[in-house]
């Protein structure tokens, strides 16, 4: 049963005043006990299976902005207006005249914010309300936040309650006292952001507020919260990362760590999934997109998998200490994973397993469900007729992970993923990187700073033509400089020498379409030689410097993989001029973000002088004197 806020328990919150105020005065409060019952308070009753989320939008009337489904298996969570359905990369806006790169709310909008900000607190004092105290980040490194949700949309707080460190009713400690807090107020986007998804952020002294103006958690519960992480460690000396880590265990019992980091759509969830197999049990590594051909290697015995993190990783300095690795743990309880790439039964059993046999309540997004029937992750909800969603979720706990890692782990390699578009003589473009690539750390650095989105991303609103995630491809969260960022990001790499750096792309090799197929057979490559380390006939330098070097051969359990998804200008639908050409659009594209990075005051002097070699067309060994970088030696 919920708890009133006025009762003892709801006292054990003690600030900050505006919160306390606003509880104190709305109609109802309700700290819930558990997830279930955020579960049974989406749906409207305990005995009700489905329920509409309806707005009364001034003007308009009432509006239904999703539907809600109990399933067998969790809640699913459709919205009616297709455009909900993916994160918009513009929806931040920062309201406090703190420094800050991000768009000004006085920039967007021409009502003051304090009024808007009275105008939401107004509104919401006048709804049943669900608080949700929580642990931002975890309740080992992160810090008390709470979440303040109108009761019509539970289904919010559901998502919350598992992607972060829930605090329920009978688990509130005494003397509470928020850092942050999220406020709820769906009706605002018809009201005064044109039907947009918007977030702001309000960086006050004692409290960052932050006021999602939409009901999909991706910009505000999920990228939110982390926007929160970020300026704190911004403030502090320290990153979360935006990558997922997995601890791979070899049929030899070694064990390699890999991060693999990048924009939306650059496979961080994948980098946890185990390899998706052919009905024969192989692996295929790719279809010609001109002739037809397929390829396809033989993998009887995969590696085991434990994961760590999915897409937000907290390096903290109590973590480090004088270790040379970077040394990183889940800022997480649960996982936003995209399941797109699921289309039928048996795709991904693992996952399919782990989804439909939970024992636990999920929270689906986009997903198609019946009321009281499972609901299946490969049965997505279509924008249209015949059109599926791109950006189908599940958000899963990783307590039903199997061999998920609880503890901080040092990384060995660090890989960074890339989605590249089909390459041919006809239609060069930039998907010419090969299965992998070497970066020496100074140009790994450069590779987090233009973090490409890439060909054909699903994951938000804008997905057309090559274009940049922003510094360390968590940009799109972060509330303050581009510059600040990029010098962190710097020291770290300074600072953890014994980790190394890939490049993998997917989606395309030249002219193979791969899916991921690259990031799970070189995670397989690199775990069983025990990391990034090769002898001088193994690797040298690419063709187009930004790659860093590219494998000379590359063989996994004795399969040989051709030479062409290694260096793409050996294939002979692209060939060298063709190949040259997508080089030039990447050199163009490091050029043009790095120049606004290099104009930014306070850049580090090392930094301001990788940027230069970069604008110089340096070449790779010339990253080299700038961070020291062996790539023969262990």
């Amino acid at each position: 049963m919920a708890i009133a806020f006025q009762s003892e328990v709801g006292n054990r919150i003690v600030g900050p005043p505006e919160v306390l105020r606003l509880l104190q005065e709305a109609s109802a409060v309700i700290i819930p006990e558990s997830t279930h019952e955020l579960v049974d308070l989406a749906l409207g009753a305990a005995d009700k299976d489905y329920n509409e989320v309806v707005l009364e939008v001034p003007g308009q009337g009432p509006v239904c902005e999703a539907t809600v489904v109990r399933c067998r298996n969790g809640l699913a969570v459709n919205y009616t207006d297709p455009y909900l359905r993916r994160r918009d990369p513009d929806c931040m806006v920062v309201a406090d005249d703190r420094p800050t790169d991000r768009p000004r709310y006085s920039d967007r909008f021409t009502q003051p914010f304090s009024e808007l900000r009275g105008q939401i607190l107004e509104w919401l004092a006048q709804q049943e309300l669900i608080l949700l105290p929580f642990y931002a980040g975890g309740g080992r490194l992160g810090f008390p936040a709470v979440l303040v949700c109108p009761k019509n949309a539970a289904f919010f707080a559901a998502a919350l309650s598992l992607l972060q460190e829930s605090i329920f009713a009978k688990e509130l400690p005494q003397g509470f006292q928020p850092r942050a807090v999220v406020y709820v107020a769906p009706p605002f986007r018809h009201t005064i952001c044109q039907g947009k998804q918007v977030v702001i952020h309000n960086r006050a002294a004692a409290l960052h507020e932050i006021f999602s103006l939409n009901l999909y958690p991706g910009p505000s519960a999920k990228k939110g919260v982390y926007g929160v992480l970020i300026s704190l460690g911004e403030e502090e000396g320290w990153l979360t990362l935006h990558g997922s880590t997995v601890q791979v265990v070899t049929p030899y019992d070694n064990i390699m760590t890999l991060m693999h980091e990048g924009a939306s759509g650059g496979g961080k969830s994948e980098m946890l999934e185990y390899p998706h197999r052919e009905p024969d049990g192989r692996l295929l590594l790719g279809k010609n997109v001109v002739t037809g051909s397929e390829r396809r290697v033989t993998l009887n015995q995969g590696c085991e998998l434990h994961p760590v993190t999915d897409d937000m990783a907290i390096c903290h300095p109590s973590l480090q200490k004088d270790h040379s690795k970077l040394i990183v743990t889940d800022a997480e309880t649960a996982w936003f994973v995209r399941v797109d790439h699921i289309t039928a039964y048996g795709t991904d059993p693992y996952l399919e397993r782990i989804c439909t046999q939970a024992g636990a309540d999920l929270v689906f997004l986009n997903i198609h469900a019946v009321p009281k029937a499972t609901c299946l992750i490969w049965e997505h909800t279509e924008d249209a007729p015949g059109k599926p969603c791109p950006n189908p979720r599940v958000i899963l706990p990783r307590r039903l992970v199997p061999h998920a890692v609880n503890e901080p782990v040092a990384v060995d390699v660090r890989s960074f993923g890339v989605r590249t578009p089909p390459c041919t003589r006809e239609q060069p473009s930039y998907g010419i990187i090969g299965m992998m690539h070497v970066l020496p750390p100074a140009l790994a650095w450069l590779w987090r700073l233009v973090s490409p989105r890439g060909y054909a991303n699903p994951s938000i609103t804008d997905s057309s033509g090559l274009q940049s995630e922003g510094i360390g491809s968590y940009w799109p969260f972060a509330t303050g400089c581009r510059v600040d960022q990029a010098n962190l990001l710097l020291r770290q790499i300074m600072e953890t020498p014994g980790t190394r750096f890939v490049l993998i792309p997917n989606q395309h090799i030249g002219v193979w379409k791969v899916g991921f197929m690259p990031e799970w057979l070189v995670r397989e490559y690199l775990a069983r030689r025990g990391g990034a380390r090769f002898r001088p006939e193994q690797i040298r330098s690419a063709r187009c410097p930004l790659l860093g070097y590219a494998l000379s051969f590359m063989q996994v359990e004795g399969t040989q993989i051709p030479s062409w998804f290694l260096e793409v200008d050996s294939q002979p639908e692209v060939g060298p001029e063709a190949y040259d050409q997508g080089a030039e659009i990447l050199r163009q594209f490091f050029a043009s973000n790095l120049r606004e990075v290099l104009a930014s005051p306070g850049l580090d002097p090392v930094g301001r002088r990788i940027i230069r070699c970069c604008l110089d067309n340096g070449a790779v060994h010339d990253y080299e004197q700038f961070i020291p970088f062996n790539p023969f030696t262990g």
